[in-house]
């Protein structure tokens, strides 16, 4: 008995045929797929039939995650990775070699700019960082090796916003790809295909996914730019799980509820803190007086986001009172785009790396917050604000 016990224990389990659909899509955890013949295992890994073989290769919940993001970018392709780092490190080593040039935004995200600046230079490729916000300094620095442009939609986190097209064109004049990293808006706010964009990249941890409970990344794009992409996915191990993806997807499908409602918190919460005649900036690309403000009024199509960043007078010391006075209501988080309100304090999180005068070059202070504006009620959100910058700066 214990013998045909254990022969059925190391049975496959059977897989019901369904007569009526689920209304969720299920999780599909299996690591390796049973194929047909040697045959139809060689058509699947070159690529050349549809289906599965290992799951680092691609898996069910992978594919119909990225085919859902792909849509919402106007995609021709579309591949998810483990996470927003994953992403543009596809992109780096699928797209450039020893010997090429980057051109990228001086305000990326920290652990961006540590990509190109530092992992890049040991691969023998070299960066260079401008404002691209400015497209003739941006043109000024492209070189005859410049193989790749890179820029925020809105750049983390003082919030400045690059013309997407204008850029476009200028990489297209130097035959090089155009990389938007498009955390900060989503595809809720910004298409930036739609705007002569190469590829973009999203960390989906952030208000893709917008639940606090998922790390993944996606990169899409044109088919001129994809070439090497599947192949560098799986060599380089740079896969998604498919529990992850298939929170994410579910958490997708209220992106533009999400969106809508956490951007117009952040337009109010914006207006509220612009009027605190005792904070010395506040920057949120909705405001009229923004730098960019017309910029993204032409480019973005569902708001202007969801966070803001303002600075306190009083530096490292009244930044700290702030988010002590916050942290019941808003809690000290460095990420953004959950469903509830958090802050940040780039000087001692994204930007940690860099010295305190490039900082003041970018204009992040010691004093300066970052918010991610959630979907509660805004009302609750505006007077935890007041009550911590009065704490902050009395």
């Amino acid at each position: 008995m214990s013998r045909d016990l254990d022969a059925l224990c190391a049975k496959p389990h059977p897989i019901p045929q369904l007569i009526t659909r689920p209304a969720a899509a299920p999780i599909f955890p299996a690591t390796v797929f049973a194929c047909d013949s040697p045959e139809q295992a060689s058509l699947l890994l070159a690529g050349e039939t549809a289906g599965f073989v290992y799951s680092r290769d691609g898996h069910p919940n992978a594919l119909m995650l990225a085919q859902r993001c792909g849509e919402m970018h106007g995609a021709e392709q579309a591949i998810v990775t483990g996470s927003g780092m994953a992403a543009l490190s596809l992109a780096l080593l699928a797209l450039l070699e020893q010997g090429d040039h980057v051109v990228a935004s001086r305000q990326l995200y920290g652990r961006s700019i540590a990509l190109f600046c530092g992992e890049a230079q040991r691969l023998g490729i070299k960066t260079s960082l401008v404002d691209t916000c400015d497209l003739q300094k941006t043109a000024d620095a492209i070189t005859d090796r410049t193989r790749l442009l890179v820029t925020e939609t809105i750049a983390n986190p003082m919030l400045r916003v690059a013309d997407i097209a204008g850029l476009a064109e200028l990489a297209a004049q130097h035959q090089a790809r155009f990389l938007v990293d498009n955390t900060f808006a989503s595809p809720a706010v910004c298409q930036p295909l739609a705007w002569g964009a190469d590829l973009v990249m999203e960390s989906i941890t952030k208000i893709m996914n917008g639940h606090s409970d998922v790390m993944l990344g996606l990169l899409c794009g044109r088919t001129a730019a994809w070439q090497r992409v599947p192949m560098v996915h799986t060599t380089w191990g740079l896969f998604a799980s498919p529990l992850d993806c298939w929170l994410a997807a579910r958490g997708l499908s209220t992106l533009g509820l999400r969106a809508a409602r956490a951007g117009e918190n952040a337009a109010t919460v914006a207006t509220m803190l612009s009027r605190q005649k005792s904070l010395l900036e506040t920057s949120y690309p909705g405001l009229p007086e923004h730098p960019d403000h017309e910029v993204a009024q032409r480019q973005f199509c569902g708001g202007f986001g969801n966070v803001v960043s303002f600075t306190l007078p009083g530096g490292r010391p009244a930044a700290q009172r702030f988010i002590a006075a916050a942290a019941d209501q808003i809690p000290f988080c460095p990420s953004l785009g959950e469903l509830f309100t958090t802050l940040s304090h780039p000087a001692s999180t994204s930007h940690r790396g860099l010295s305190a005068a490039e900082r003041s070059t970018l204009g992040i202070e010691e004093g300066t917050i970052r918010l991610s504006v959630g979907c509660e009620p805004v009302a609750g959100i505006l007077q935890a604000l007041e009550d911590a910058v009065g704490s902050a700066v009395a």
